[in-house]
């Protein structure tokens, strides 16, 4: 049975009747709905509509309140054209609610023996609102959205897997049992909250959520609304499995390229260039890698947005590519970034690794400011390598940066990587092509424990010879050799190069 509560939230109703009296009985089942003429009697549960014009302070208006009133009727609707207050509180007094309609009480009336002639015609005009609104293409949430808010003239959003809300606008979201995968009615204060979840195939919980909210006397039509918000749901869902689709296939196209951009030795060839370019990949410049590994299981293509966000949050433009167990990024500007930038970078680089901590746990790497394509690949492999030591220390907060490591345990991390070899040769790179031989001086300065007579006896020359050398050394390198780690970290140089170029 259909109340006035009913009636007022129907579309016709709800935007042209306002309840001038009587707000308390609008729970009242309407049992007929009846055009008032004075040769007949008022039946139990009719509402009464007045069609003919009807001035202010008419006296048949107070006269018809108290023949409802006798009669057990649930109410009187006429044309609103201003109503005396005493005649409001008649109407409060007696409990007969009084309507004043600005659209033609007639079809005010059609609309009302609808509702009451076929109760589920609410629902099926709902939902083919919706289905004429959204069709059967394929549309984006947003978009889904807001013809729900325009279908059902009420607030409407989409939330994500926590309930924080992705479009649209709801007071009340925090009241979605997010971990609850069921359609869900929440009747707060008032008010009530439809919401139904979006779901993936063989996924445990919803991707999504589709949620309005409806208050005052739209709370009326809250049965009616169920299955436009599951239509609802399913445009989103069939949109969400288009989009990964798309997504996956793009994430092949760029792990295959960043493969092959990370496998090329020489000058990238034209082909490379071009999908590059087509990728909007910048391959000149100067490069900061990034990697961000995970432990646990992560669906990388769906969270590919969320560490892109993470990595752009200080205004920097970040290339993110899904690769194995995480994400590879780099960062690349037009200039060798100076000292200051690379510190701000990895402090900005340092808050969105927290940001990500907060709903994956996840570890990252940076790297150091390298040129060109080849420099892109150095710069990566640093930053794997970086990651993969922050795996190991949680002091750190499994972040860690290349510059913050000292010299010699950089080198000893990185005698177990690919790396290390590359380090080595850039350490004592200064050295090379210099007269006096600096490297097997360096060599064979620090075998001797930096015993300047052992090295000149080693070396076959004058110790006075070796003083100068060693002081070109440090110069040449900004290294002070009587620090104990600038000397391990030369020596596992040396030795990893000597080796390296023995036949």
């Amino acid at each position: 049975m259909s109340s006035l509560r009913d009636l007022l939230a129907l579309p016709e109703w709800r935007e042209s009747v306002r309840v001038l009296a009587g707000t308390d009985e609008l729970d009242a089942a309407v049992r007929a709905v009846r055009p008032m003429r004075a040769e007949r009697s008022i039946e139990p549960g009719e509402l009464a509509v007045v069609v003919e014009p009807i001035s202010a302070g008419d006296w048949r208006v107070d006269a018809l309140l108290r023949q409802v009133a006798d009669a057990g009727g649930v109410g009187v609707l006429l044309p609103d054209t201003g109503v005396l207050a005493g005649t409001r509180l008649l109407g409060d007094r007696l409990g007969v609610p009084l309507l004043g309609a600005e659209a033609p009480p007639l079809d005010l009336l059609i609309a009302a023996r609808l509702l009451l002639a076929a109760p589920g015609l609410d629902r099926a005009n709902l939902l083919m609102a919706i289905h004429d609104a959204v069709g059967d293409q394929v549309r984006p949430p947003e978009d889904v959205v807001a013809a729900l808010r325009d279908v059902f003239a009420a607030p409407v959003a989409l939330l994500d897997d926590l309930g924080v809300p992705l479009s649209g606008d709801l007071m009340a979201t925090d009241k979605v049992r997010v971990h609850e995968p069921v359609p869900q009615r929440i009747a707060f204060d008032g008010g009530v909250l439809l919401a139904h979840p979006v779901r993936m195939p063989d996924t445990p919980r919803p991707a999504l959520w589709l949620a309005t909210e409806l208050r005052g006397t739209s709370t009326a039509r809250a049965a009616a609304m169920p299955p436009a918000l599951a239509v609802a749901a399913g445009t989103v869902q069939r949109w969400m499995l288009a989009n990964r689709v798309r997504l996956e296939r793009d994430a092949r196209s760029r792990a295959a390229l960043l493969s092959d951009i990370l496998r090329h030795d020489a000058e990238p060839t034209a082909d490379l260039r071009r999908r590059a370019a087509d990728a909007g990949w910048r391959l000149g410049g100067w490069h900061v890698g990034v990697r961000i590994g995970t432990q646990s299981a992560v669906d990388t293509v769906a969270r590919g947005q969320e560490a892109q966000r993470a990595l752009r949050m200080g205004g920097n433009d970040a290339v993110v590519v899904e690769h194995g167990d995480g994400w590879t990024a780099w960062f690349t500007f037009d200039q060798e970034p100076t000292a200051e930038h690379v510190r701000t970078l990895a402090a900005q680089l340092r808050d969105a690794h927290r940001d990500l901590q907060r709903t994956m746990d996840a570890h990252m790497g940076v790297g150091r400011p390298h040129p060109h394509a080849d420099g892109l690949a150095d710069t990566i492999a640093e930053a794997t390598d970086a990651a993969r030591m922050a795996l190991t220390r949680p002091e750190s907060g499994r972040f860690l940066h290349v510059d913050q490591l000292g010299m010699a345990q950089l080198l000893l991390e990185w005698t177990r990587t690919d790396t290390f070899e590359p380090a080595a040769r850039a350490l004592i790179g200064p050295l090379r092509d210099q007269p006096g031989d600096l490297v097997r001086t360096l060599m064979a300065y620090l075998d001797s424990e930096s015993s300047i007579a052992e090295t000149a006896a080693v070396l076959g020359v004058h110790r006075n010879t070796i003083a100068p050398r060693i002081e070109r050394i440090e110069r040449l390198l900004s290294v002070d050799l009587k620090h104990r780690d600038e000397r391990l970290a030369l020596h596992l140089a040396c030795r990893a190069v000597t080796l390296a170029d023995s036949p």
